[in-house]
């Protein structure tokens, strides 16, 4: 029995490939990894806090980017990921002339699914905390009602700022200035499967 040949490819020829691709991935140290498809759930709370994020922030200078925006984080070798949700205040700053993957969030929004949550709140976590712009990582979970702000400090170092358990629940975002009631996070999902 011989061992299958591993392949590696350049951020150059990974983003040649997703360019012309018609699913995303994600790319870590030349691995390529497909992303799976969304519960119905997980999309109604996404666009929830997208709707939400998008009116809170409509004359603050900043703007939100959905699951079809591609991030890098240089100084972890190269990770390009498509986070669920994207705040980027000010001017995006573009990897490349194609102007397609952005390397200046400044909160990152996660909403958690049974198959994403250990690589959400793990690796993926301390990935993103290389981003010099990042300020705040939001974790909302798709199967129950619960959310998570962690956030830098002066001394840079990560803690959670901000957690909502039940529907009375908020969350706040320090870097924005906006809450989010988990009344609004949640809406129209009572009757949506769990998986």
């Amino acid at each position: 029995m011989s061992a299958q040949a591993q392949t590696y490819y350049t951020p150059e020829q990974y983003l040649e490939i997703e360019r012309n691709a018609s699913y995303k991935s994600e790319y870590y140290r030349g691995e390529i990894f497909a992303m799976a498809g969304a519960t119905t759930r997980h999309n109604v709370v996404s666009g929830n806090l997208s709707a939400n994020l998008n009116m809170a922030l409509r004359r603050k200078g900043c703007r939100t980017m959905s699951s079809d925006q591609r991030i890098l984080t240089r100084h972890t070798d190269g990770l390009y990921s498509y986070p669920d949700i994207v705040i980027v205040c000010g001017q995006p700053q573009f990897s490349d002339l194609y102007k397609d993957t952005v390397m200046n969030p400044i909160v990152i929004v996660e909403v958690l699914s049974k198959s994403t949550e250990g690589y959400d709140r793990g690796d993926k976590f301390l990935l993103y905390r290389q981003l010099e712009s990042l300020k705040e990582y939001v974790l909302v979970d798709s199967k129950k009602i619960h959310a998570e702000v962690y956030r830098k400090n002066e001394a840079g170092i990560w803690f959670l700022a901000s957690e909502a358990i039940d529907i009375q629940g908020s969350i706040y975002l320090e870097s924005v200035d906006v809450t989010l009631p988990m009344e609004d996070v949640y809406l129209n999902t009572d009757d949506l499967p769990l998986d």
